[in-house]
């Protein structure tokens, strides 16, 4: 398939080396350009600017930060996209911004999916994502070829912006597991027991996830580089609890994860791995 690509970071950039790797034409486009050189070296054409890129392609991947982000982007590619083609964004956005996404392409013909992703960096290289999208079931099997490239669970969760609602949920339990770990880790520790045995323990009890075994893992070596950096997971709950105060709905353990999310940022650890939340569990026993 002809594909467009945009947003060539941690997860971005893995992502769209493997379209290529699969046989799919791909064009791409970067606020830095120096960002694609490593796909144009494997093959991948450049493209000015969106919609210019959006001309070149029938599917067109986004995967950046922020909501808008993702709505200027969307706006750039409508005015070169053509009638049917397909916005897949990979970013996790507010389900509200991805109902209004899919509004402005279907004035334009055009169709708007929202296929957040989990499974980290790691995931992207190995093609090995949980995708969960929404919109328009009708366009599976155009999109089959392109997410059978990148994930190993694809799942249609509804119509546009369910996609982004599976993704609220799963930051909402992972981020409170890696917390979970966190003060698991510091209590070990007050009571003077060795966390590492504590948690080979846990591995082989009911509380064994992969949360416990990646995080617990970093945590146990003092290893904060970022697999995904915090700040990302801090915007995430910044959204969910957004969400969850416009339904008027309590979420008082996303609340109390927020918090020390809070105190990470406020740390300036917020391009370090989530893993840091227990740092911050340690300062707060000093003060």
């Amino acid at each position: 398939m002809r594909i467009g690509f945009i947003g060539l970071g941690g997860m971005g950039r893995p992502m769209a080396e493997r379209l290529l790797a699969a046989g799919h034409e791909l064009v791409v486009w970067a606020r830095r350009p120096e960002a694609a050189d490593p796909l144009l070296a494997l093959g991948a054409a450049w493209a000015e600017h969106p919609a210019a890129l959006a001309r070149r392609a029938e599917i067109v991947c986004t995967n950046v930060t922020a909501d808008a982000d993702v709505v200027m982007l969307a706006e750039r590619l409508s005015e070169g996209l053509a009638p049917e083609a397909i916005h897949v964004d990979f970013s996790t956005i507010a389900p509200s911004t991805a109902r209004e996404l899919a509004h402005l392409h279907e004035r334009r013909g055009c169709h708007f999916v929202d296929a957040p992703v989990s499974g980290g960096t790691t995931g992207a290289r190995a093609g090995s994502l949980s995708i969960m999208w929404g919109g328009n079931s009708a366009l599976a099997g155009r999109l089959d070829p392109l997410f059978a490239c990148l994930g190993k669970t694809i799942v249609h969760v509804g119509e546009a912006g369910a996609g982004q609602v599976a993704k609220a949920c799963n930051q909402l339990v992972m981020v409170a597991a890696i917390e979970a770990c966190a003060e698991a880790a510091r209590l070990a520790a007050a009571c003077g027991v060795d966390f590492a045995r504590v948690r080979a323990a846990m591995q082989g009890g009911s509380a064994a996830s992969r949360v416990l075994d990646v995080f617990g893992g970093k945590m146990l070596a003092r290893d904060f580089a970022a697999g995904v950096e915090a700040r990302l997971h801090h915007k995430d709950f910044v959204m969910i609890l957004a969400e969850a105060a416009a339904a008027g709905l309590p979420l008082p353990v996303a609340a109390a994860v927020m918090q020390q999310l809070n105190a990470l940022m406020a740390a300036g650890w917020g391009r370090e791995d989530t893993a840091r939340l227990l740092s911050v569990l340690e300062r707060s026993g000093q003060a």
